[in-house]
C-alpha cells in the first residue's frame, strides 16, 4: 500500500528534512523540527504524490487516502486529548500548502478549521474566553469562504468595517464576544446568499473542502505565473499540511510572529522579525495591525515606540532566540521561522530557508564560512550567479517612492535617471555638458552607438533581450529596458505617451533595467560595492573553476572595466564599433562609396592609424592577456546615412553627386542583411579592408614590443565562415601582411588565425575548417538565429507567447538551446579537436554571461567563455558552480 500520509509531533516524526520532494518544504521541516525536540503542534502531511495523482486522475484522490488521513487525525487526538468535531472539547486544525520550493503568498491557507455553531461554544467554555472563540470562528468563515467557497474577500470586509463603524471601534481587538457573534451571523448570511446553501457545519466536510482547495490552488493563475517566473515545474506538485491549531489570539499573554535568524536585507547576524500580541499569523503578513519588533535593538533602529517582545515576554523571547540559534546551526543557513505563543508557551509552526537580497546572500555566505558553519565551496554554491547583477550596477533605493509608468523587458541590469532624449546626437551633446540623459528610441541601430555610450540608460519600444539595444547596453554596463510596447514614441513632437501620460524631451524618467520598470521622475540609486565580501567570494570561486572567462570589449573603458571585474583576456573585439566615432565615420563612408580599389585604399589609409591606435591601447590594458580581434562583420549599409541632410554632407565630403550617394546607399541595402554581404564575404570581395585591419593589428603589436610591454599573442578572428576555402583565402592574406610587417620591423609577431562558428554549415564541416583555423569561437547569437531561423530583433514579439504556451521554456537568445544550438556547438567542438587536438575553443555570444549556458560550455569542454564586462563576475561564479556540479543539467528550449 502506498504511504500517502506522514505524521509529526510530540518529539517524533515519520519524515525528515531530506524528504522535501515528497513532503514539500513545510512538511519536511515540520518533521525535522519535531525530530529535534522543538515544540511543534502535532499534525500530518499529505504528500506531493497525492497532488500528482489528483491531477492525473480527473481531480480524484487515491482510494486509501481517506483512511490514512483519519488515522493521522486520530493520532493528533491521542497526543492532544481533544477530538476533531467534538462539541465540548474540539480539535481545530490549520490546512496549509507546502511545495518543495517556497512560493510565499501564492498558495492557499485555512486556519481554525473544525469550528461550527456547536464547537465554537465548546471552545468558548474550555478557553474561558467567548470573545476569543467567536473571533476564531469569524476568521475561519472568512478564510474558508474565500479560499474554498470562492466568496469574494471584500464582502466579508464590508460587514466587519460596517460593524466597527456602527459601534465606533477602530481596531479588531476593540470588538467584544457579542460583536463577533453579530459579525459571524453576517458572514454566514453572505455565504448563504452567494452559494444558495448554508456555511458547511460538518468538520469532516470542511477538512476535505480545504484539502481540495489547497491542491486546486496549485493550478491557480498566480501560482502558475510564479512558477513560470521562478522556473518551478508544475509536475512537482504541492503537499498539504494538516496541523493542530495553537492560538495567538487568546489574550495578552499570546502572540504570533515571523522572524529571520539573520537580517534578510543586509545579512547582518542579528535576530530580525516582528510579532503581534493577541493575534493570529495572518494578521502579521496582512498588514491589518502595525507589527512590533522582536528585539529592543530592532525597535530602536526603526524608531518604533511599540514595546519589543524582548521587553514584553522576556522568557519566551529567550526560548525563541535559543531556537533561532539551534535551527541555524542545524540547517547551516539563514532560516525564516513562524511561531505562535499561546498563554506564554512557544510553538514553532514553520522553518524554511529564508529569502534574502543579493547583498544579504553574499554576506551570509561569507560570514557563515568564516564562522565555520559551511566551507568555502558551499559558500560559493550558495550564491546564485545571476543575482550578482544586483551587485554590479547601481540599484534603486528600496525606500524611495516611485510612480511606475509601464514595464518592458529587463534587458540590461542597473538603474538610471536622466532627461529624456530621442536621438543619439542629442544624448551625446547633452551628456557632454554634464547632463544625465536617458536615450529613448523605437529601436537602436549601430549608428546610435555614440549616443548609447553617452546616455545613462537606454529605453526602446521594440526588440527583445538580445536586441541591438540590449546587447550593446550590457556590454557598456548601461541600464536598458527594451521592448516596452505600451509606449508610443513620436520623434516629430519629441515625446512619448503611455497610459494617458505624456513624457516630453527634457522630462526626467528613471529606468530599472533589472525589473523593466519605467518610472516618472528621479529615483535615488545606491552604488555597488565590489570590495570586501564580494571580492573574497570571487577569490574562492576562481580557485574552484577551470573554465576561463574573457570579456567582449573594444573600447579602452570596456577593457579596463573587464580587467577590474577579473576578465582573463578579450574574447571578442568587435572592430566595427570602432568606425562609428565622429572622426572615423567619414573615411569609412568614403571607403564604401569609392569607385575602385584605389579609392578604397585611399580611404582605408586614413583609418589605419586610428585602428592601430585602438589596438595599441587594448594591448596595453590587457598586459599580455589574449585579445581576440574580429575583423569587420556587419553589412556596409549600416555605416551609411539615412537622412537627406546626411546624404548632402557625405556628398560634399567625398566629392560625389547626392544622387550617386543615395543610389549607392540604396544598392547596398539588403533584403536580409543577417544572411547577406557581411562577415568574411566582405573580406573576400574587398580584401583591402581585412588587409588594413591585419596591418593595424601587427603594427600595434610591434609598437607594444618597442615600448617594452608584455608579449602579445593576438587572435585574429574571421567572422561568418561557412566554407574552408573562405578561411584559407583570408588566412593567406593575414599571413602575407604579417610577413611584410615582420620584414619591416624585425619582430617575431606571435598570432593565431581562427574563425567564428556561427553557421550550421561551419559546424557540420568544422573538421575541415580546423585544418586552417587555430581556434574556434562560437558566435551563439547568430548560430541561434540561423539554427532556429529567427531574427533576434523581431522574435521578442512572439517568444513570450511561446513561453506562456510551454512551447519553449526559455528564450533561446538568453539561455542556450541545448538540444539544437548546443548540439551544433558540441558537434563542431568534437570535429575541431579530432583534426587539431590543441585547438582553442571559446564562446563569445551573449550566452557567455548566462549561468545555465556557462554550465553547458563547461560540460562540452570549452576553454573559455566571453561575455560583456559587467557579466564577467557572473560567468566566473557560474564557472565555479559548473566545476562543483559537473553533472548538473540545464533546461532545454524545446
Amino acid at each position: 500500500m502506498t504511504k500517502w500520509v506522514y505524521t509529526f509531533g510530540d518529539g517524533a516524526a515519520e519524515g525528515r528534512a531530506d524528504m522535501k520532494n515528497l513532503l514539500g518544504g513545510k512538511g519536511a521541516n515540520l518533521a525535522e523540527m519535531s525530530n529535534l525536540g522543538l515544540p511543534v503542534p502535532p499534525g500530518l502531511t499529505i504528500t506531493t504524490e497525492v497532488c500528482t495523482y489528483f491531477y492525473d486522475n480527473g481531480q480524484q484522490y487515491p482510494a486509501d487516502l481517506k483512511g490514512q488521513v483519519e488515522a493521522g487525525i486520530a493520532k493528533m487526538e491521542q497526543l492532544l486529548g481533544n477530538k476533531f468535531g467534538d462539541k465540548a472539547n474540539p480539535l481545530l486544525v490549520s490546512v496549509r500548502s507546502g511545495a518543495r520550493a517556497s512560493m510565499p503568498g501564492m498558495m492557499d491557507t485555512v486556519l481554525n478549521l473544525g469550528l461550527n455553531d456547536e464547537t465554537v461554544e465548546g471552545l468558548a467554555v474550555r478557553s474561558g474566553d467567548p470573545r476569543f472563540a467567536y473571533d476564531s470562528y469569524r476568521r475561519f468563515i472568512q478564510m474558508y469562504g474565500q479560499v474554498v467557497l470562492d466568496v469574494e474577500h471584500h464582502l466579508f470586509e464590508e460587514i466587519l468595517e460596517s460593524h466597527k463603524l456602527d459601534i465606533g471601534a477602530h481596531l479588531d481587538t476593540d470588538l467584544t464576544a457579542d460583536d463577533w457573534k453579530q459579525v459571524v451571523a453576517g458572514y454566514k448570511e453572505v455565504v448563504e446568499e452567494q452559494l444558495n446553501q448554508p456555511f458547511p457545519q460538518d468538520p469532516h466536510d470542511q477538512l476535505w473542502g480545504a484539502i481540495g482547495a489547497v491542491f486546486g490552488s496549485w493550478m491557480n493563475q498566480r501560482a502558475i505565473t510564479y512558477r513560470r517566473l521562478h522556473e518551478i515545474p508544475a509536475s512537482w506538485g504541492t503537499a498539504v499540511n494538516v496541523q493542530a491549531m495553537v492560538f495567538g489570539n487568546m489574550g495578552d499573554d499570546c502572540a504570533t510572529g515571523v522572524a529571520f535568524t539573520r537580517n534578510p536585507s543586509t545579512g547582518e547576524n542579528k535576530f530580525y522579525g516582528e510579532y503581534l500580541v493577541n493575534a493570529q499569523g495572518e494578521d502579521v503578513v496582512a498588514g491589518i495591525r502595525t507589527p512590533q519588533h522582536l528585539t529592543i535593538a530592532g525597535k530602536i533602529e526603526n524608531g518604533s515606540k511599540l514595546p519589543a517582545m524582548e521587553e514584553v515576554m522576556p522568557e519566551v523571547f529567550q526560548q525563541l532566540n535559543d531556537v533561532r540559534l539551534l535551527l541555524e546551526k542545524h540547517y547551516r543557513d539563514m532560516q525564516d521561522i513562524e511561531f505562535t505563543v499561546q498563554q506564554k508557551k512557544l510553538w514553532m509552526l514553520q522553518t524554511r530557508t529564508g529569502k534574502r537580497t543579493a547583498p544579504a546572500a553574499l554576506k551570509i555566505a561569507v560570514d557563515m564560512a568564516r564562522e565555520g558553519l559551511i566551507d568555502q565551496k558551499e559558500a560559493v554554491k550558495r550564491i546564485d550567479p545571476a543575482s550578482l547583477d544586483q551587485l554590479l550596477h547601481p540599484t534603486l533605493d528600496p525606500k524611495a517612492d516611485k510612480k511606475v509608468l509601464a514595464k518592458g523587458l529587463p534587458a540590461s541590469p542597473g538603474a538610471a535617471s536622466g532627461k529624456v532624449v530621442f536621438s543619439a546626437d542629442t544624448a551625446e551633446s547633452m551628456a557632454g555638458k554634464g547632463e544625465a540623459v536617458i536615450l529613448v528610441r523605437i529601436e537602436t541601430s549601430p549608428e546610435d552607438i555614440h549616443g548609447m555610450h553617452a546616455a545613462k540608460g537606454i529605453l526602446t519600444t521594440r526588440g527583445g533581450m538580445t536586441s541591438h539595444a540590449a546587447v550593446v547596453a550590457r556590454g557598456m554596463g548601461r541600464a536598458c529596458v527594451a521592448g516596452a510596447g505600451d509606449l508610443r514614441v513620436d520623434y516629430k513632437t519629441q515625446q512619448f505617451t503611455v497610459m494617458g501620460q505624456t513624457v516630453k524631451a527634457g522630462d526626467i524618467i528613471t529606468i530599472n533595467g533589472s525589473t523593466g520598470e519605467i518610472i516618472l521622475g528621479h529615483v535615488p540609486t545606491i552604488q555597488p560595492d565590489l570590495s570586501g565580501d564580494f571580492a573574497e567570494l570571487m577569490v574562492w570561486a576562481d580557485a574552484i573553476r577551470s573554465l576561463k572567462v574573457r570579456a567582449n570589449a573594444e573600447t579602452p573603458l570596456d577593457a579596463r572595466t573587464a580587467r577590474k571585474f577579473g576578465a582573463e583576456g578579450i574574447g571578442l573585439c568587435r572592430t566595427e564599433h570602432m568606425f562609428f566615432d565622429a572622426d572615423r565615420i567619414g573615411p569609412m563612408r568614403e571607403m564604401i562609396l569609392a569607385d575602385d580599389t584605389t579609392g578604397r585604399r585611399k580611404a582605408l589609409d586614413k583609418l589605419l592609424p586610428m585602428q592601430r591606435g585602438d589596438f595599441v591601447e587594448l594591448f596595453r590594458i590587457m598586459q599580455g592577456l589574449p585579445v581576440t580581434i574580429r575583423f569587420l562583420d556587419p553589412p556596409l549599409h549600416e555605416f551609411l546615412p539615412h537622412s537627406d541632410a546626411e546624404f548632402e554632407e557625405i556628398a560634399q565630403l567625398t566629392g560625389k553627386d547626392v544622387a550617386f550617394v543615395r543610389h549607392r546607399a540604396s544598392a547596398l541595402n539588403e533584403t536580409n542583411p543577417m544572411l547577406g554581404h557581411r562577415g568574411c564575404r566582405l573580406g573576400i570581395t574587398y580584401p583591402e579592408i581585412y588587409e588594413m585591419q591585419a596591418r593595424a593589428v601587427f603594427e600595434a603589436m610591434v609598437e607594444i614590443e618597442r615600448e617594452g610591454g608584455a608579449a602579445i599573442t593576438a587572435e585574429i578572428m574571421i567572422p561568418l565562415v561557412s566554407m574552408k576555402k573562405e578561411l584559407d583565402q583570408l588566412k593567406a592574406l593575414v599571413d602575407k601582411v604579417a610577413g611584410e610587417v615582420r620584414q619591416a620591423s624585425g619582430k617575431k609577431l606571435e598570432y593565431l588565425v581562427g574563425t567564428m562558428i556561427e553557421l550550421p554549415r561551419a559546424a557540420m564541416t568544422a573538421d575541415k575548417i580546423a585544418e586552417t583555423a587555430e581556434f574556434f569561437s562560437f558566435g551563439t547569437n547568430d548560430l541561434t538565429q540561423t539554427v532556429f531561423g529567427l531574427s533576434r530583433d523581431d522574435a521578442g514579439g512572439f517568444l513570450g507567447s511561446y513561453q506562456r504556451q510551454n512551447i519553449i521554456e526559455r528564450d533561446p537568445f538568453v539561455s542556450i538551446d541545448v538540444e539544437g544550438v548546443g548540439a551544433f556547438v558540441e558537434l563542431a567542438a568534437g570535429k575541431g579537436r579530432k583534426t587539431r587536438n590543441n585547438i582553442k575553443l571559446g564562446i563569445c555570444g551573449e550566452h557567455g554571461g548566462d549561468p545555465a549556458s556557462v554550465h553547458f560550455c563547461a560540460s562540452v569542454g570549452l576553454d573559455y567563455v566571453s561575455c560583456s564586462p559587467y557579466r564577467v563576475p557572473i560567468a566566473r561564479l557560474a564557472a565555479a558552480h559548473a566545476a562543483l556540479n559537473p553533472g548538473q543539467t540545464i533546461a532545454t528550449t524545446a
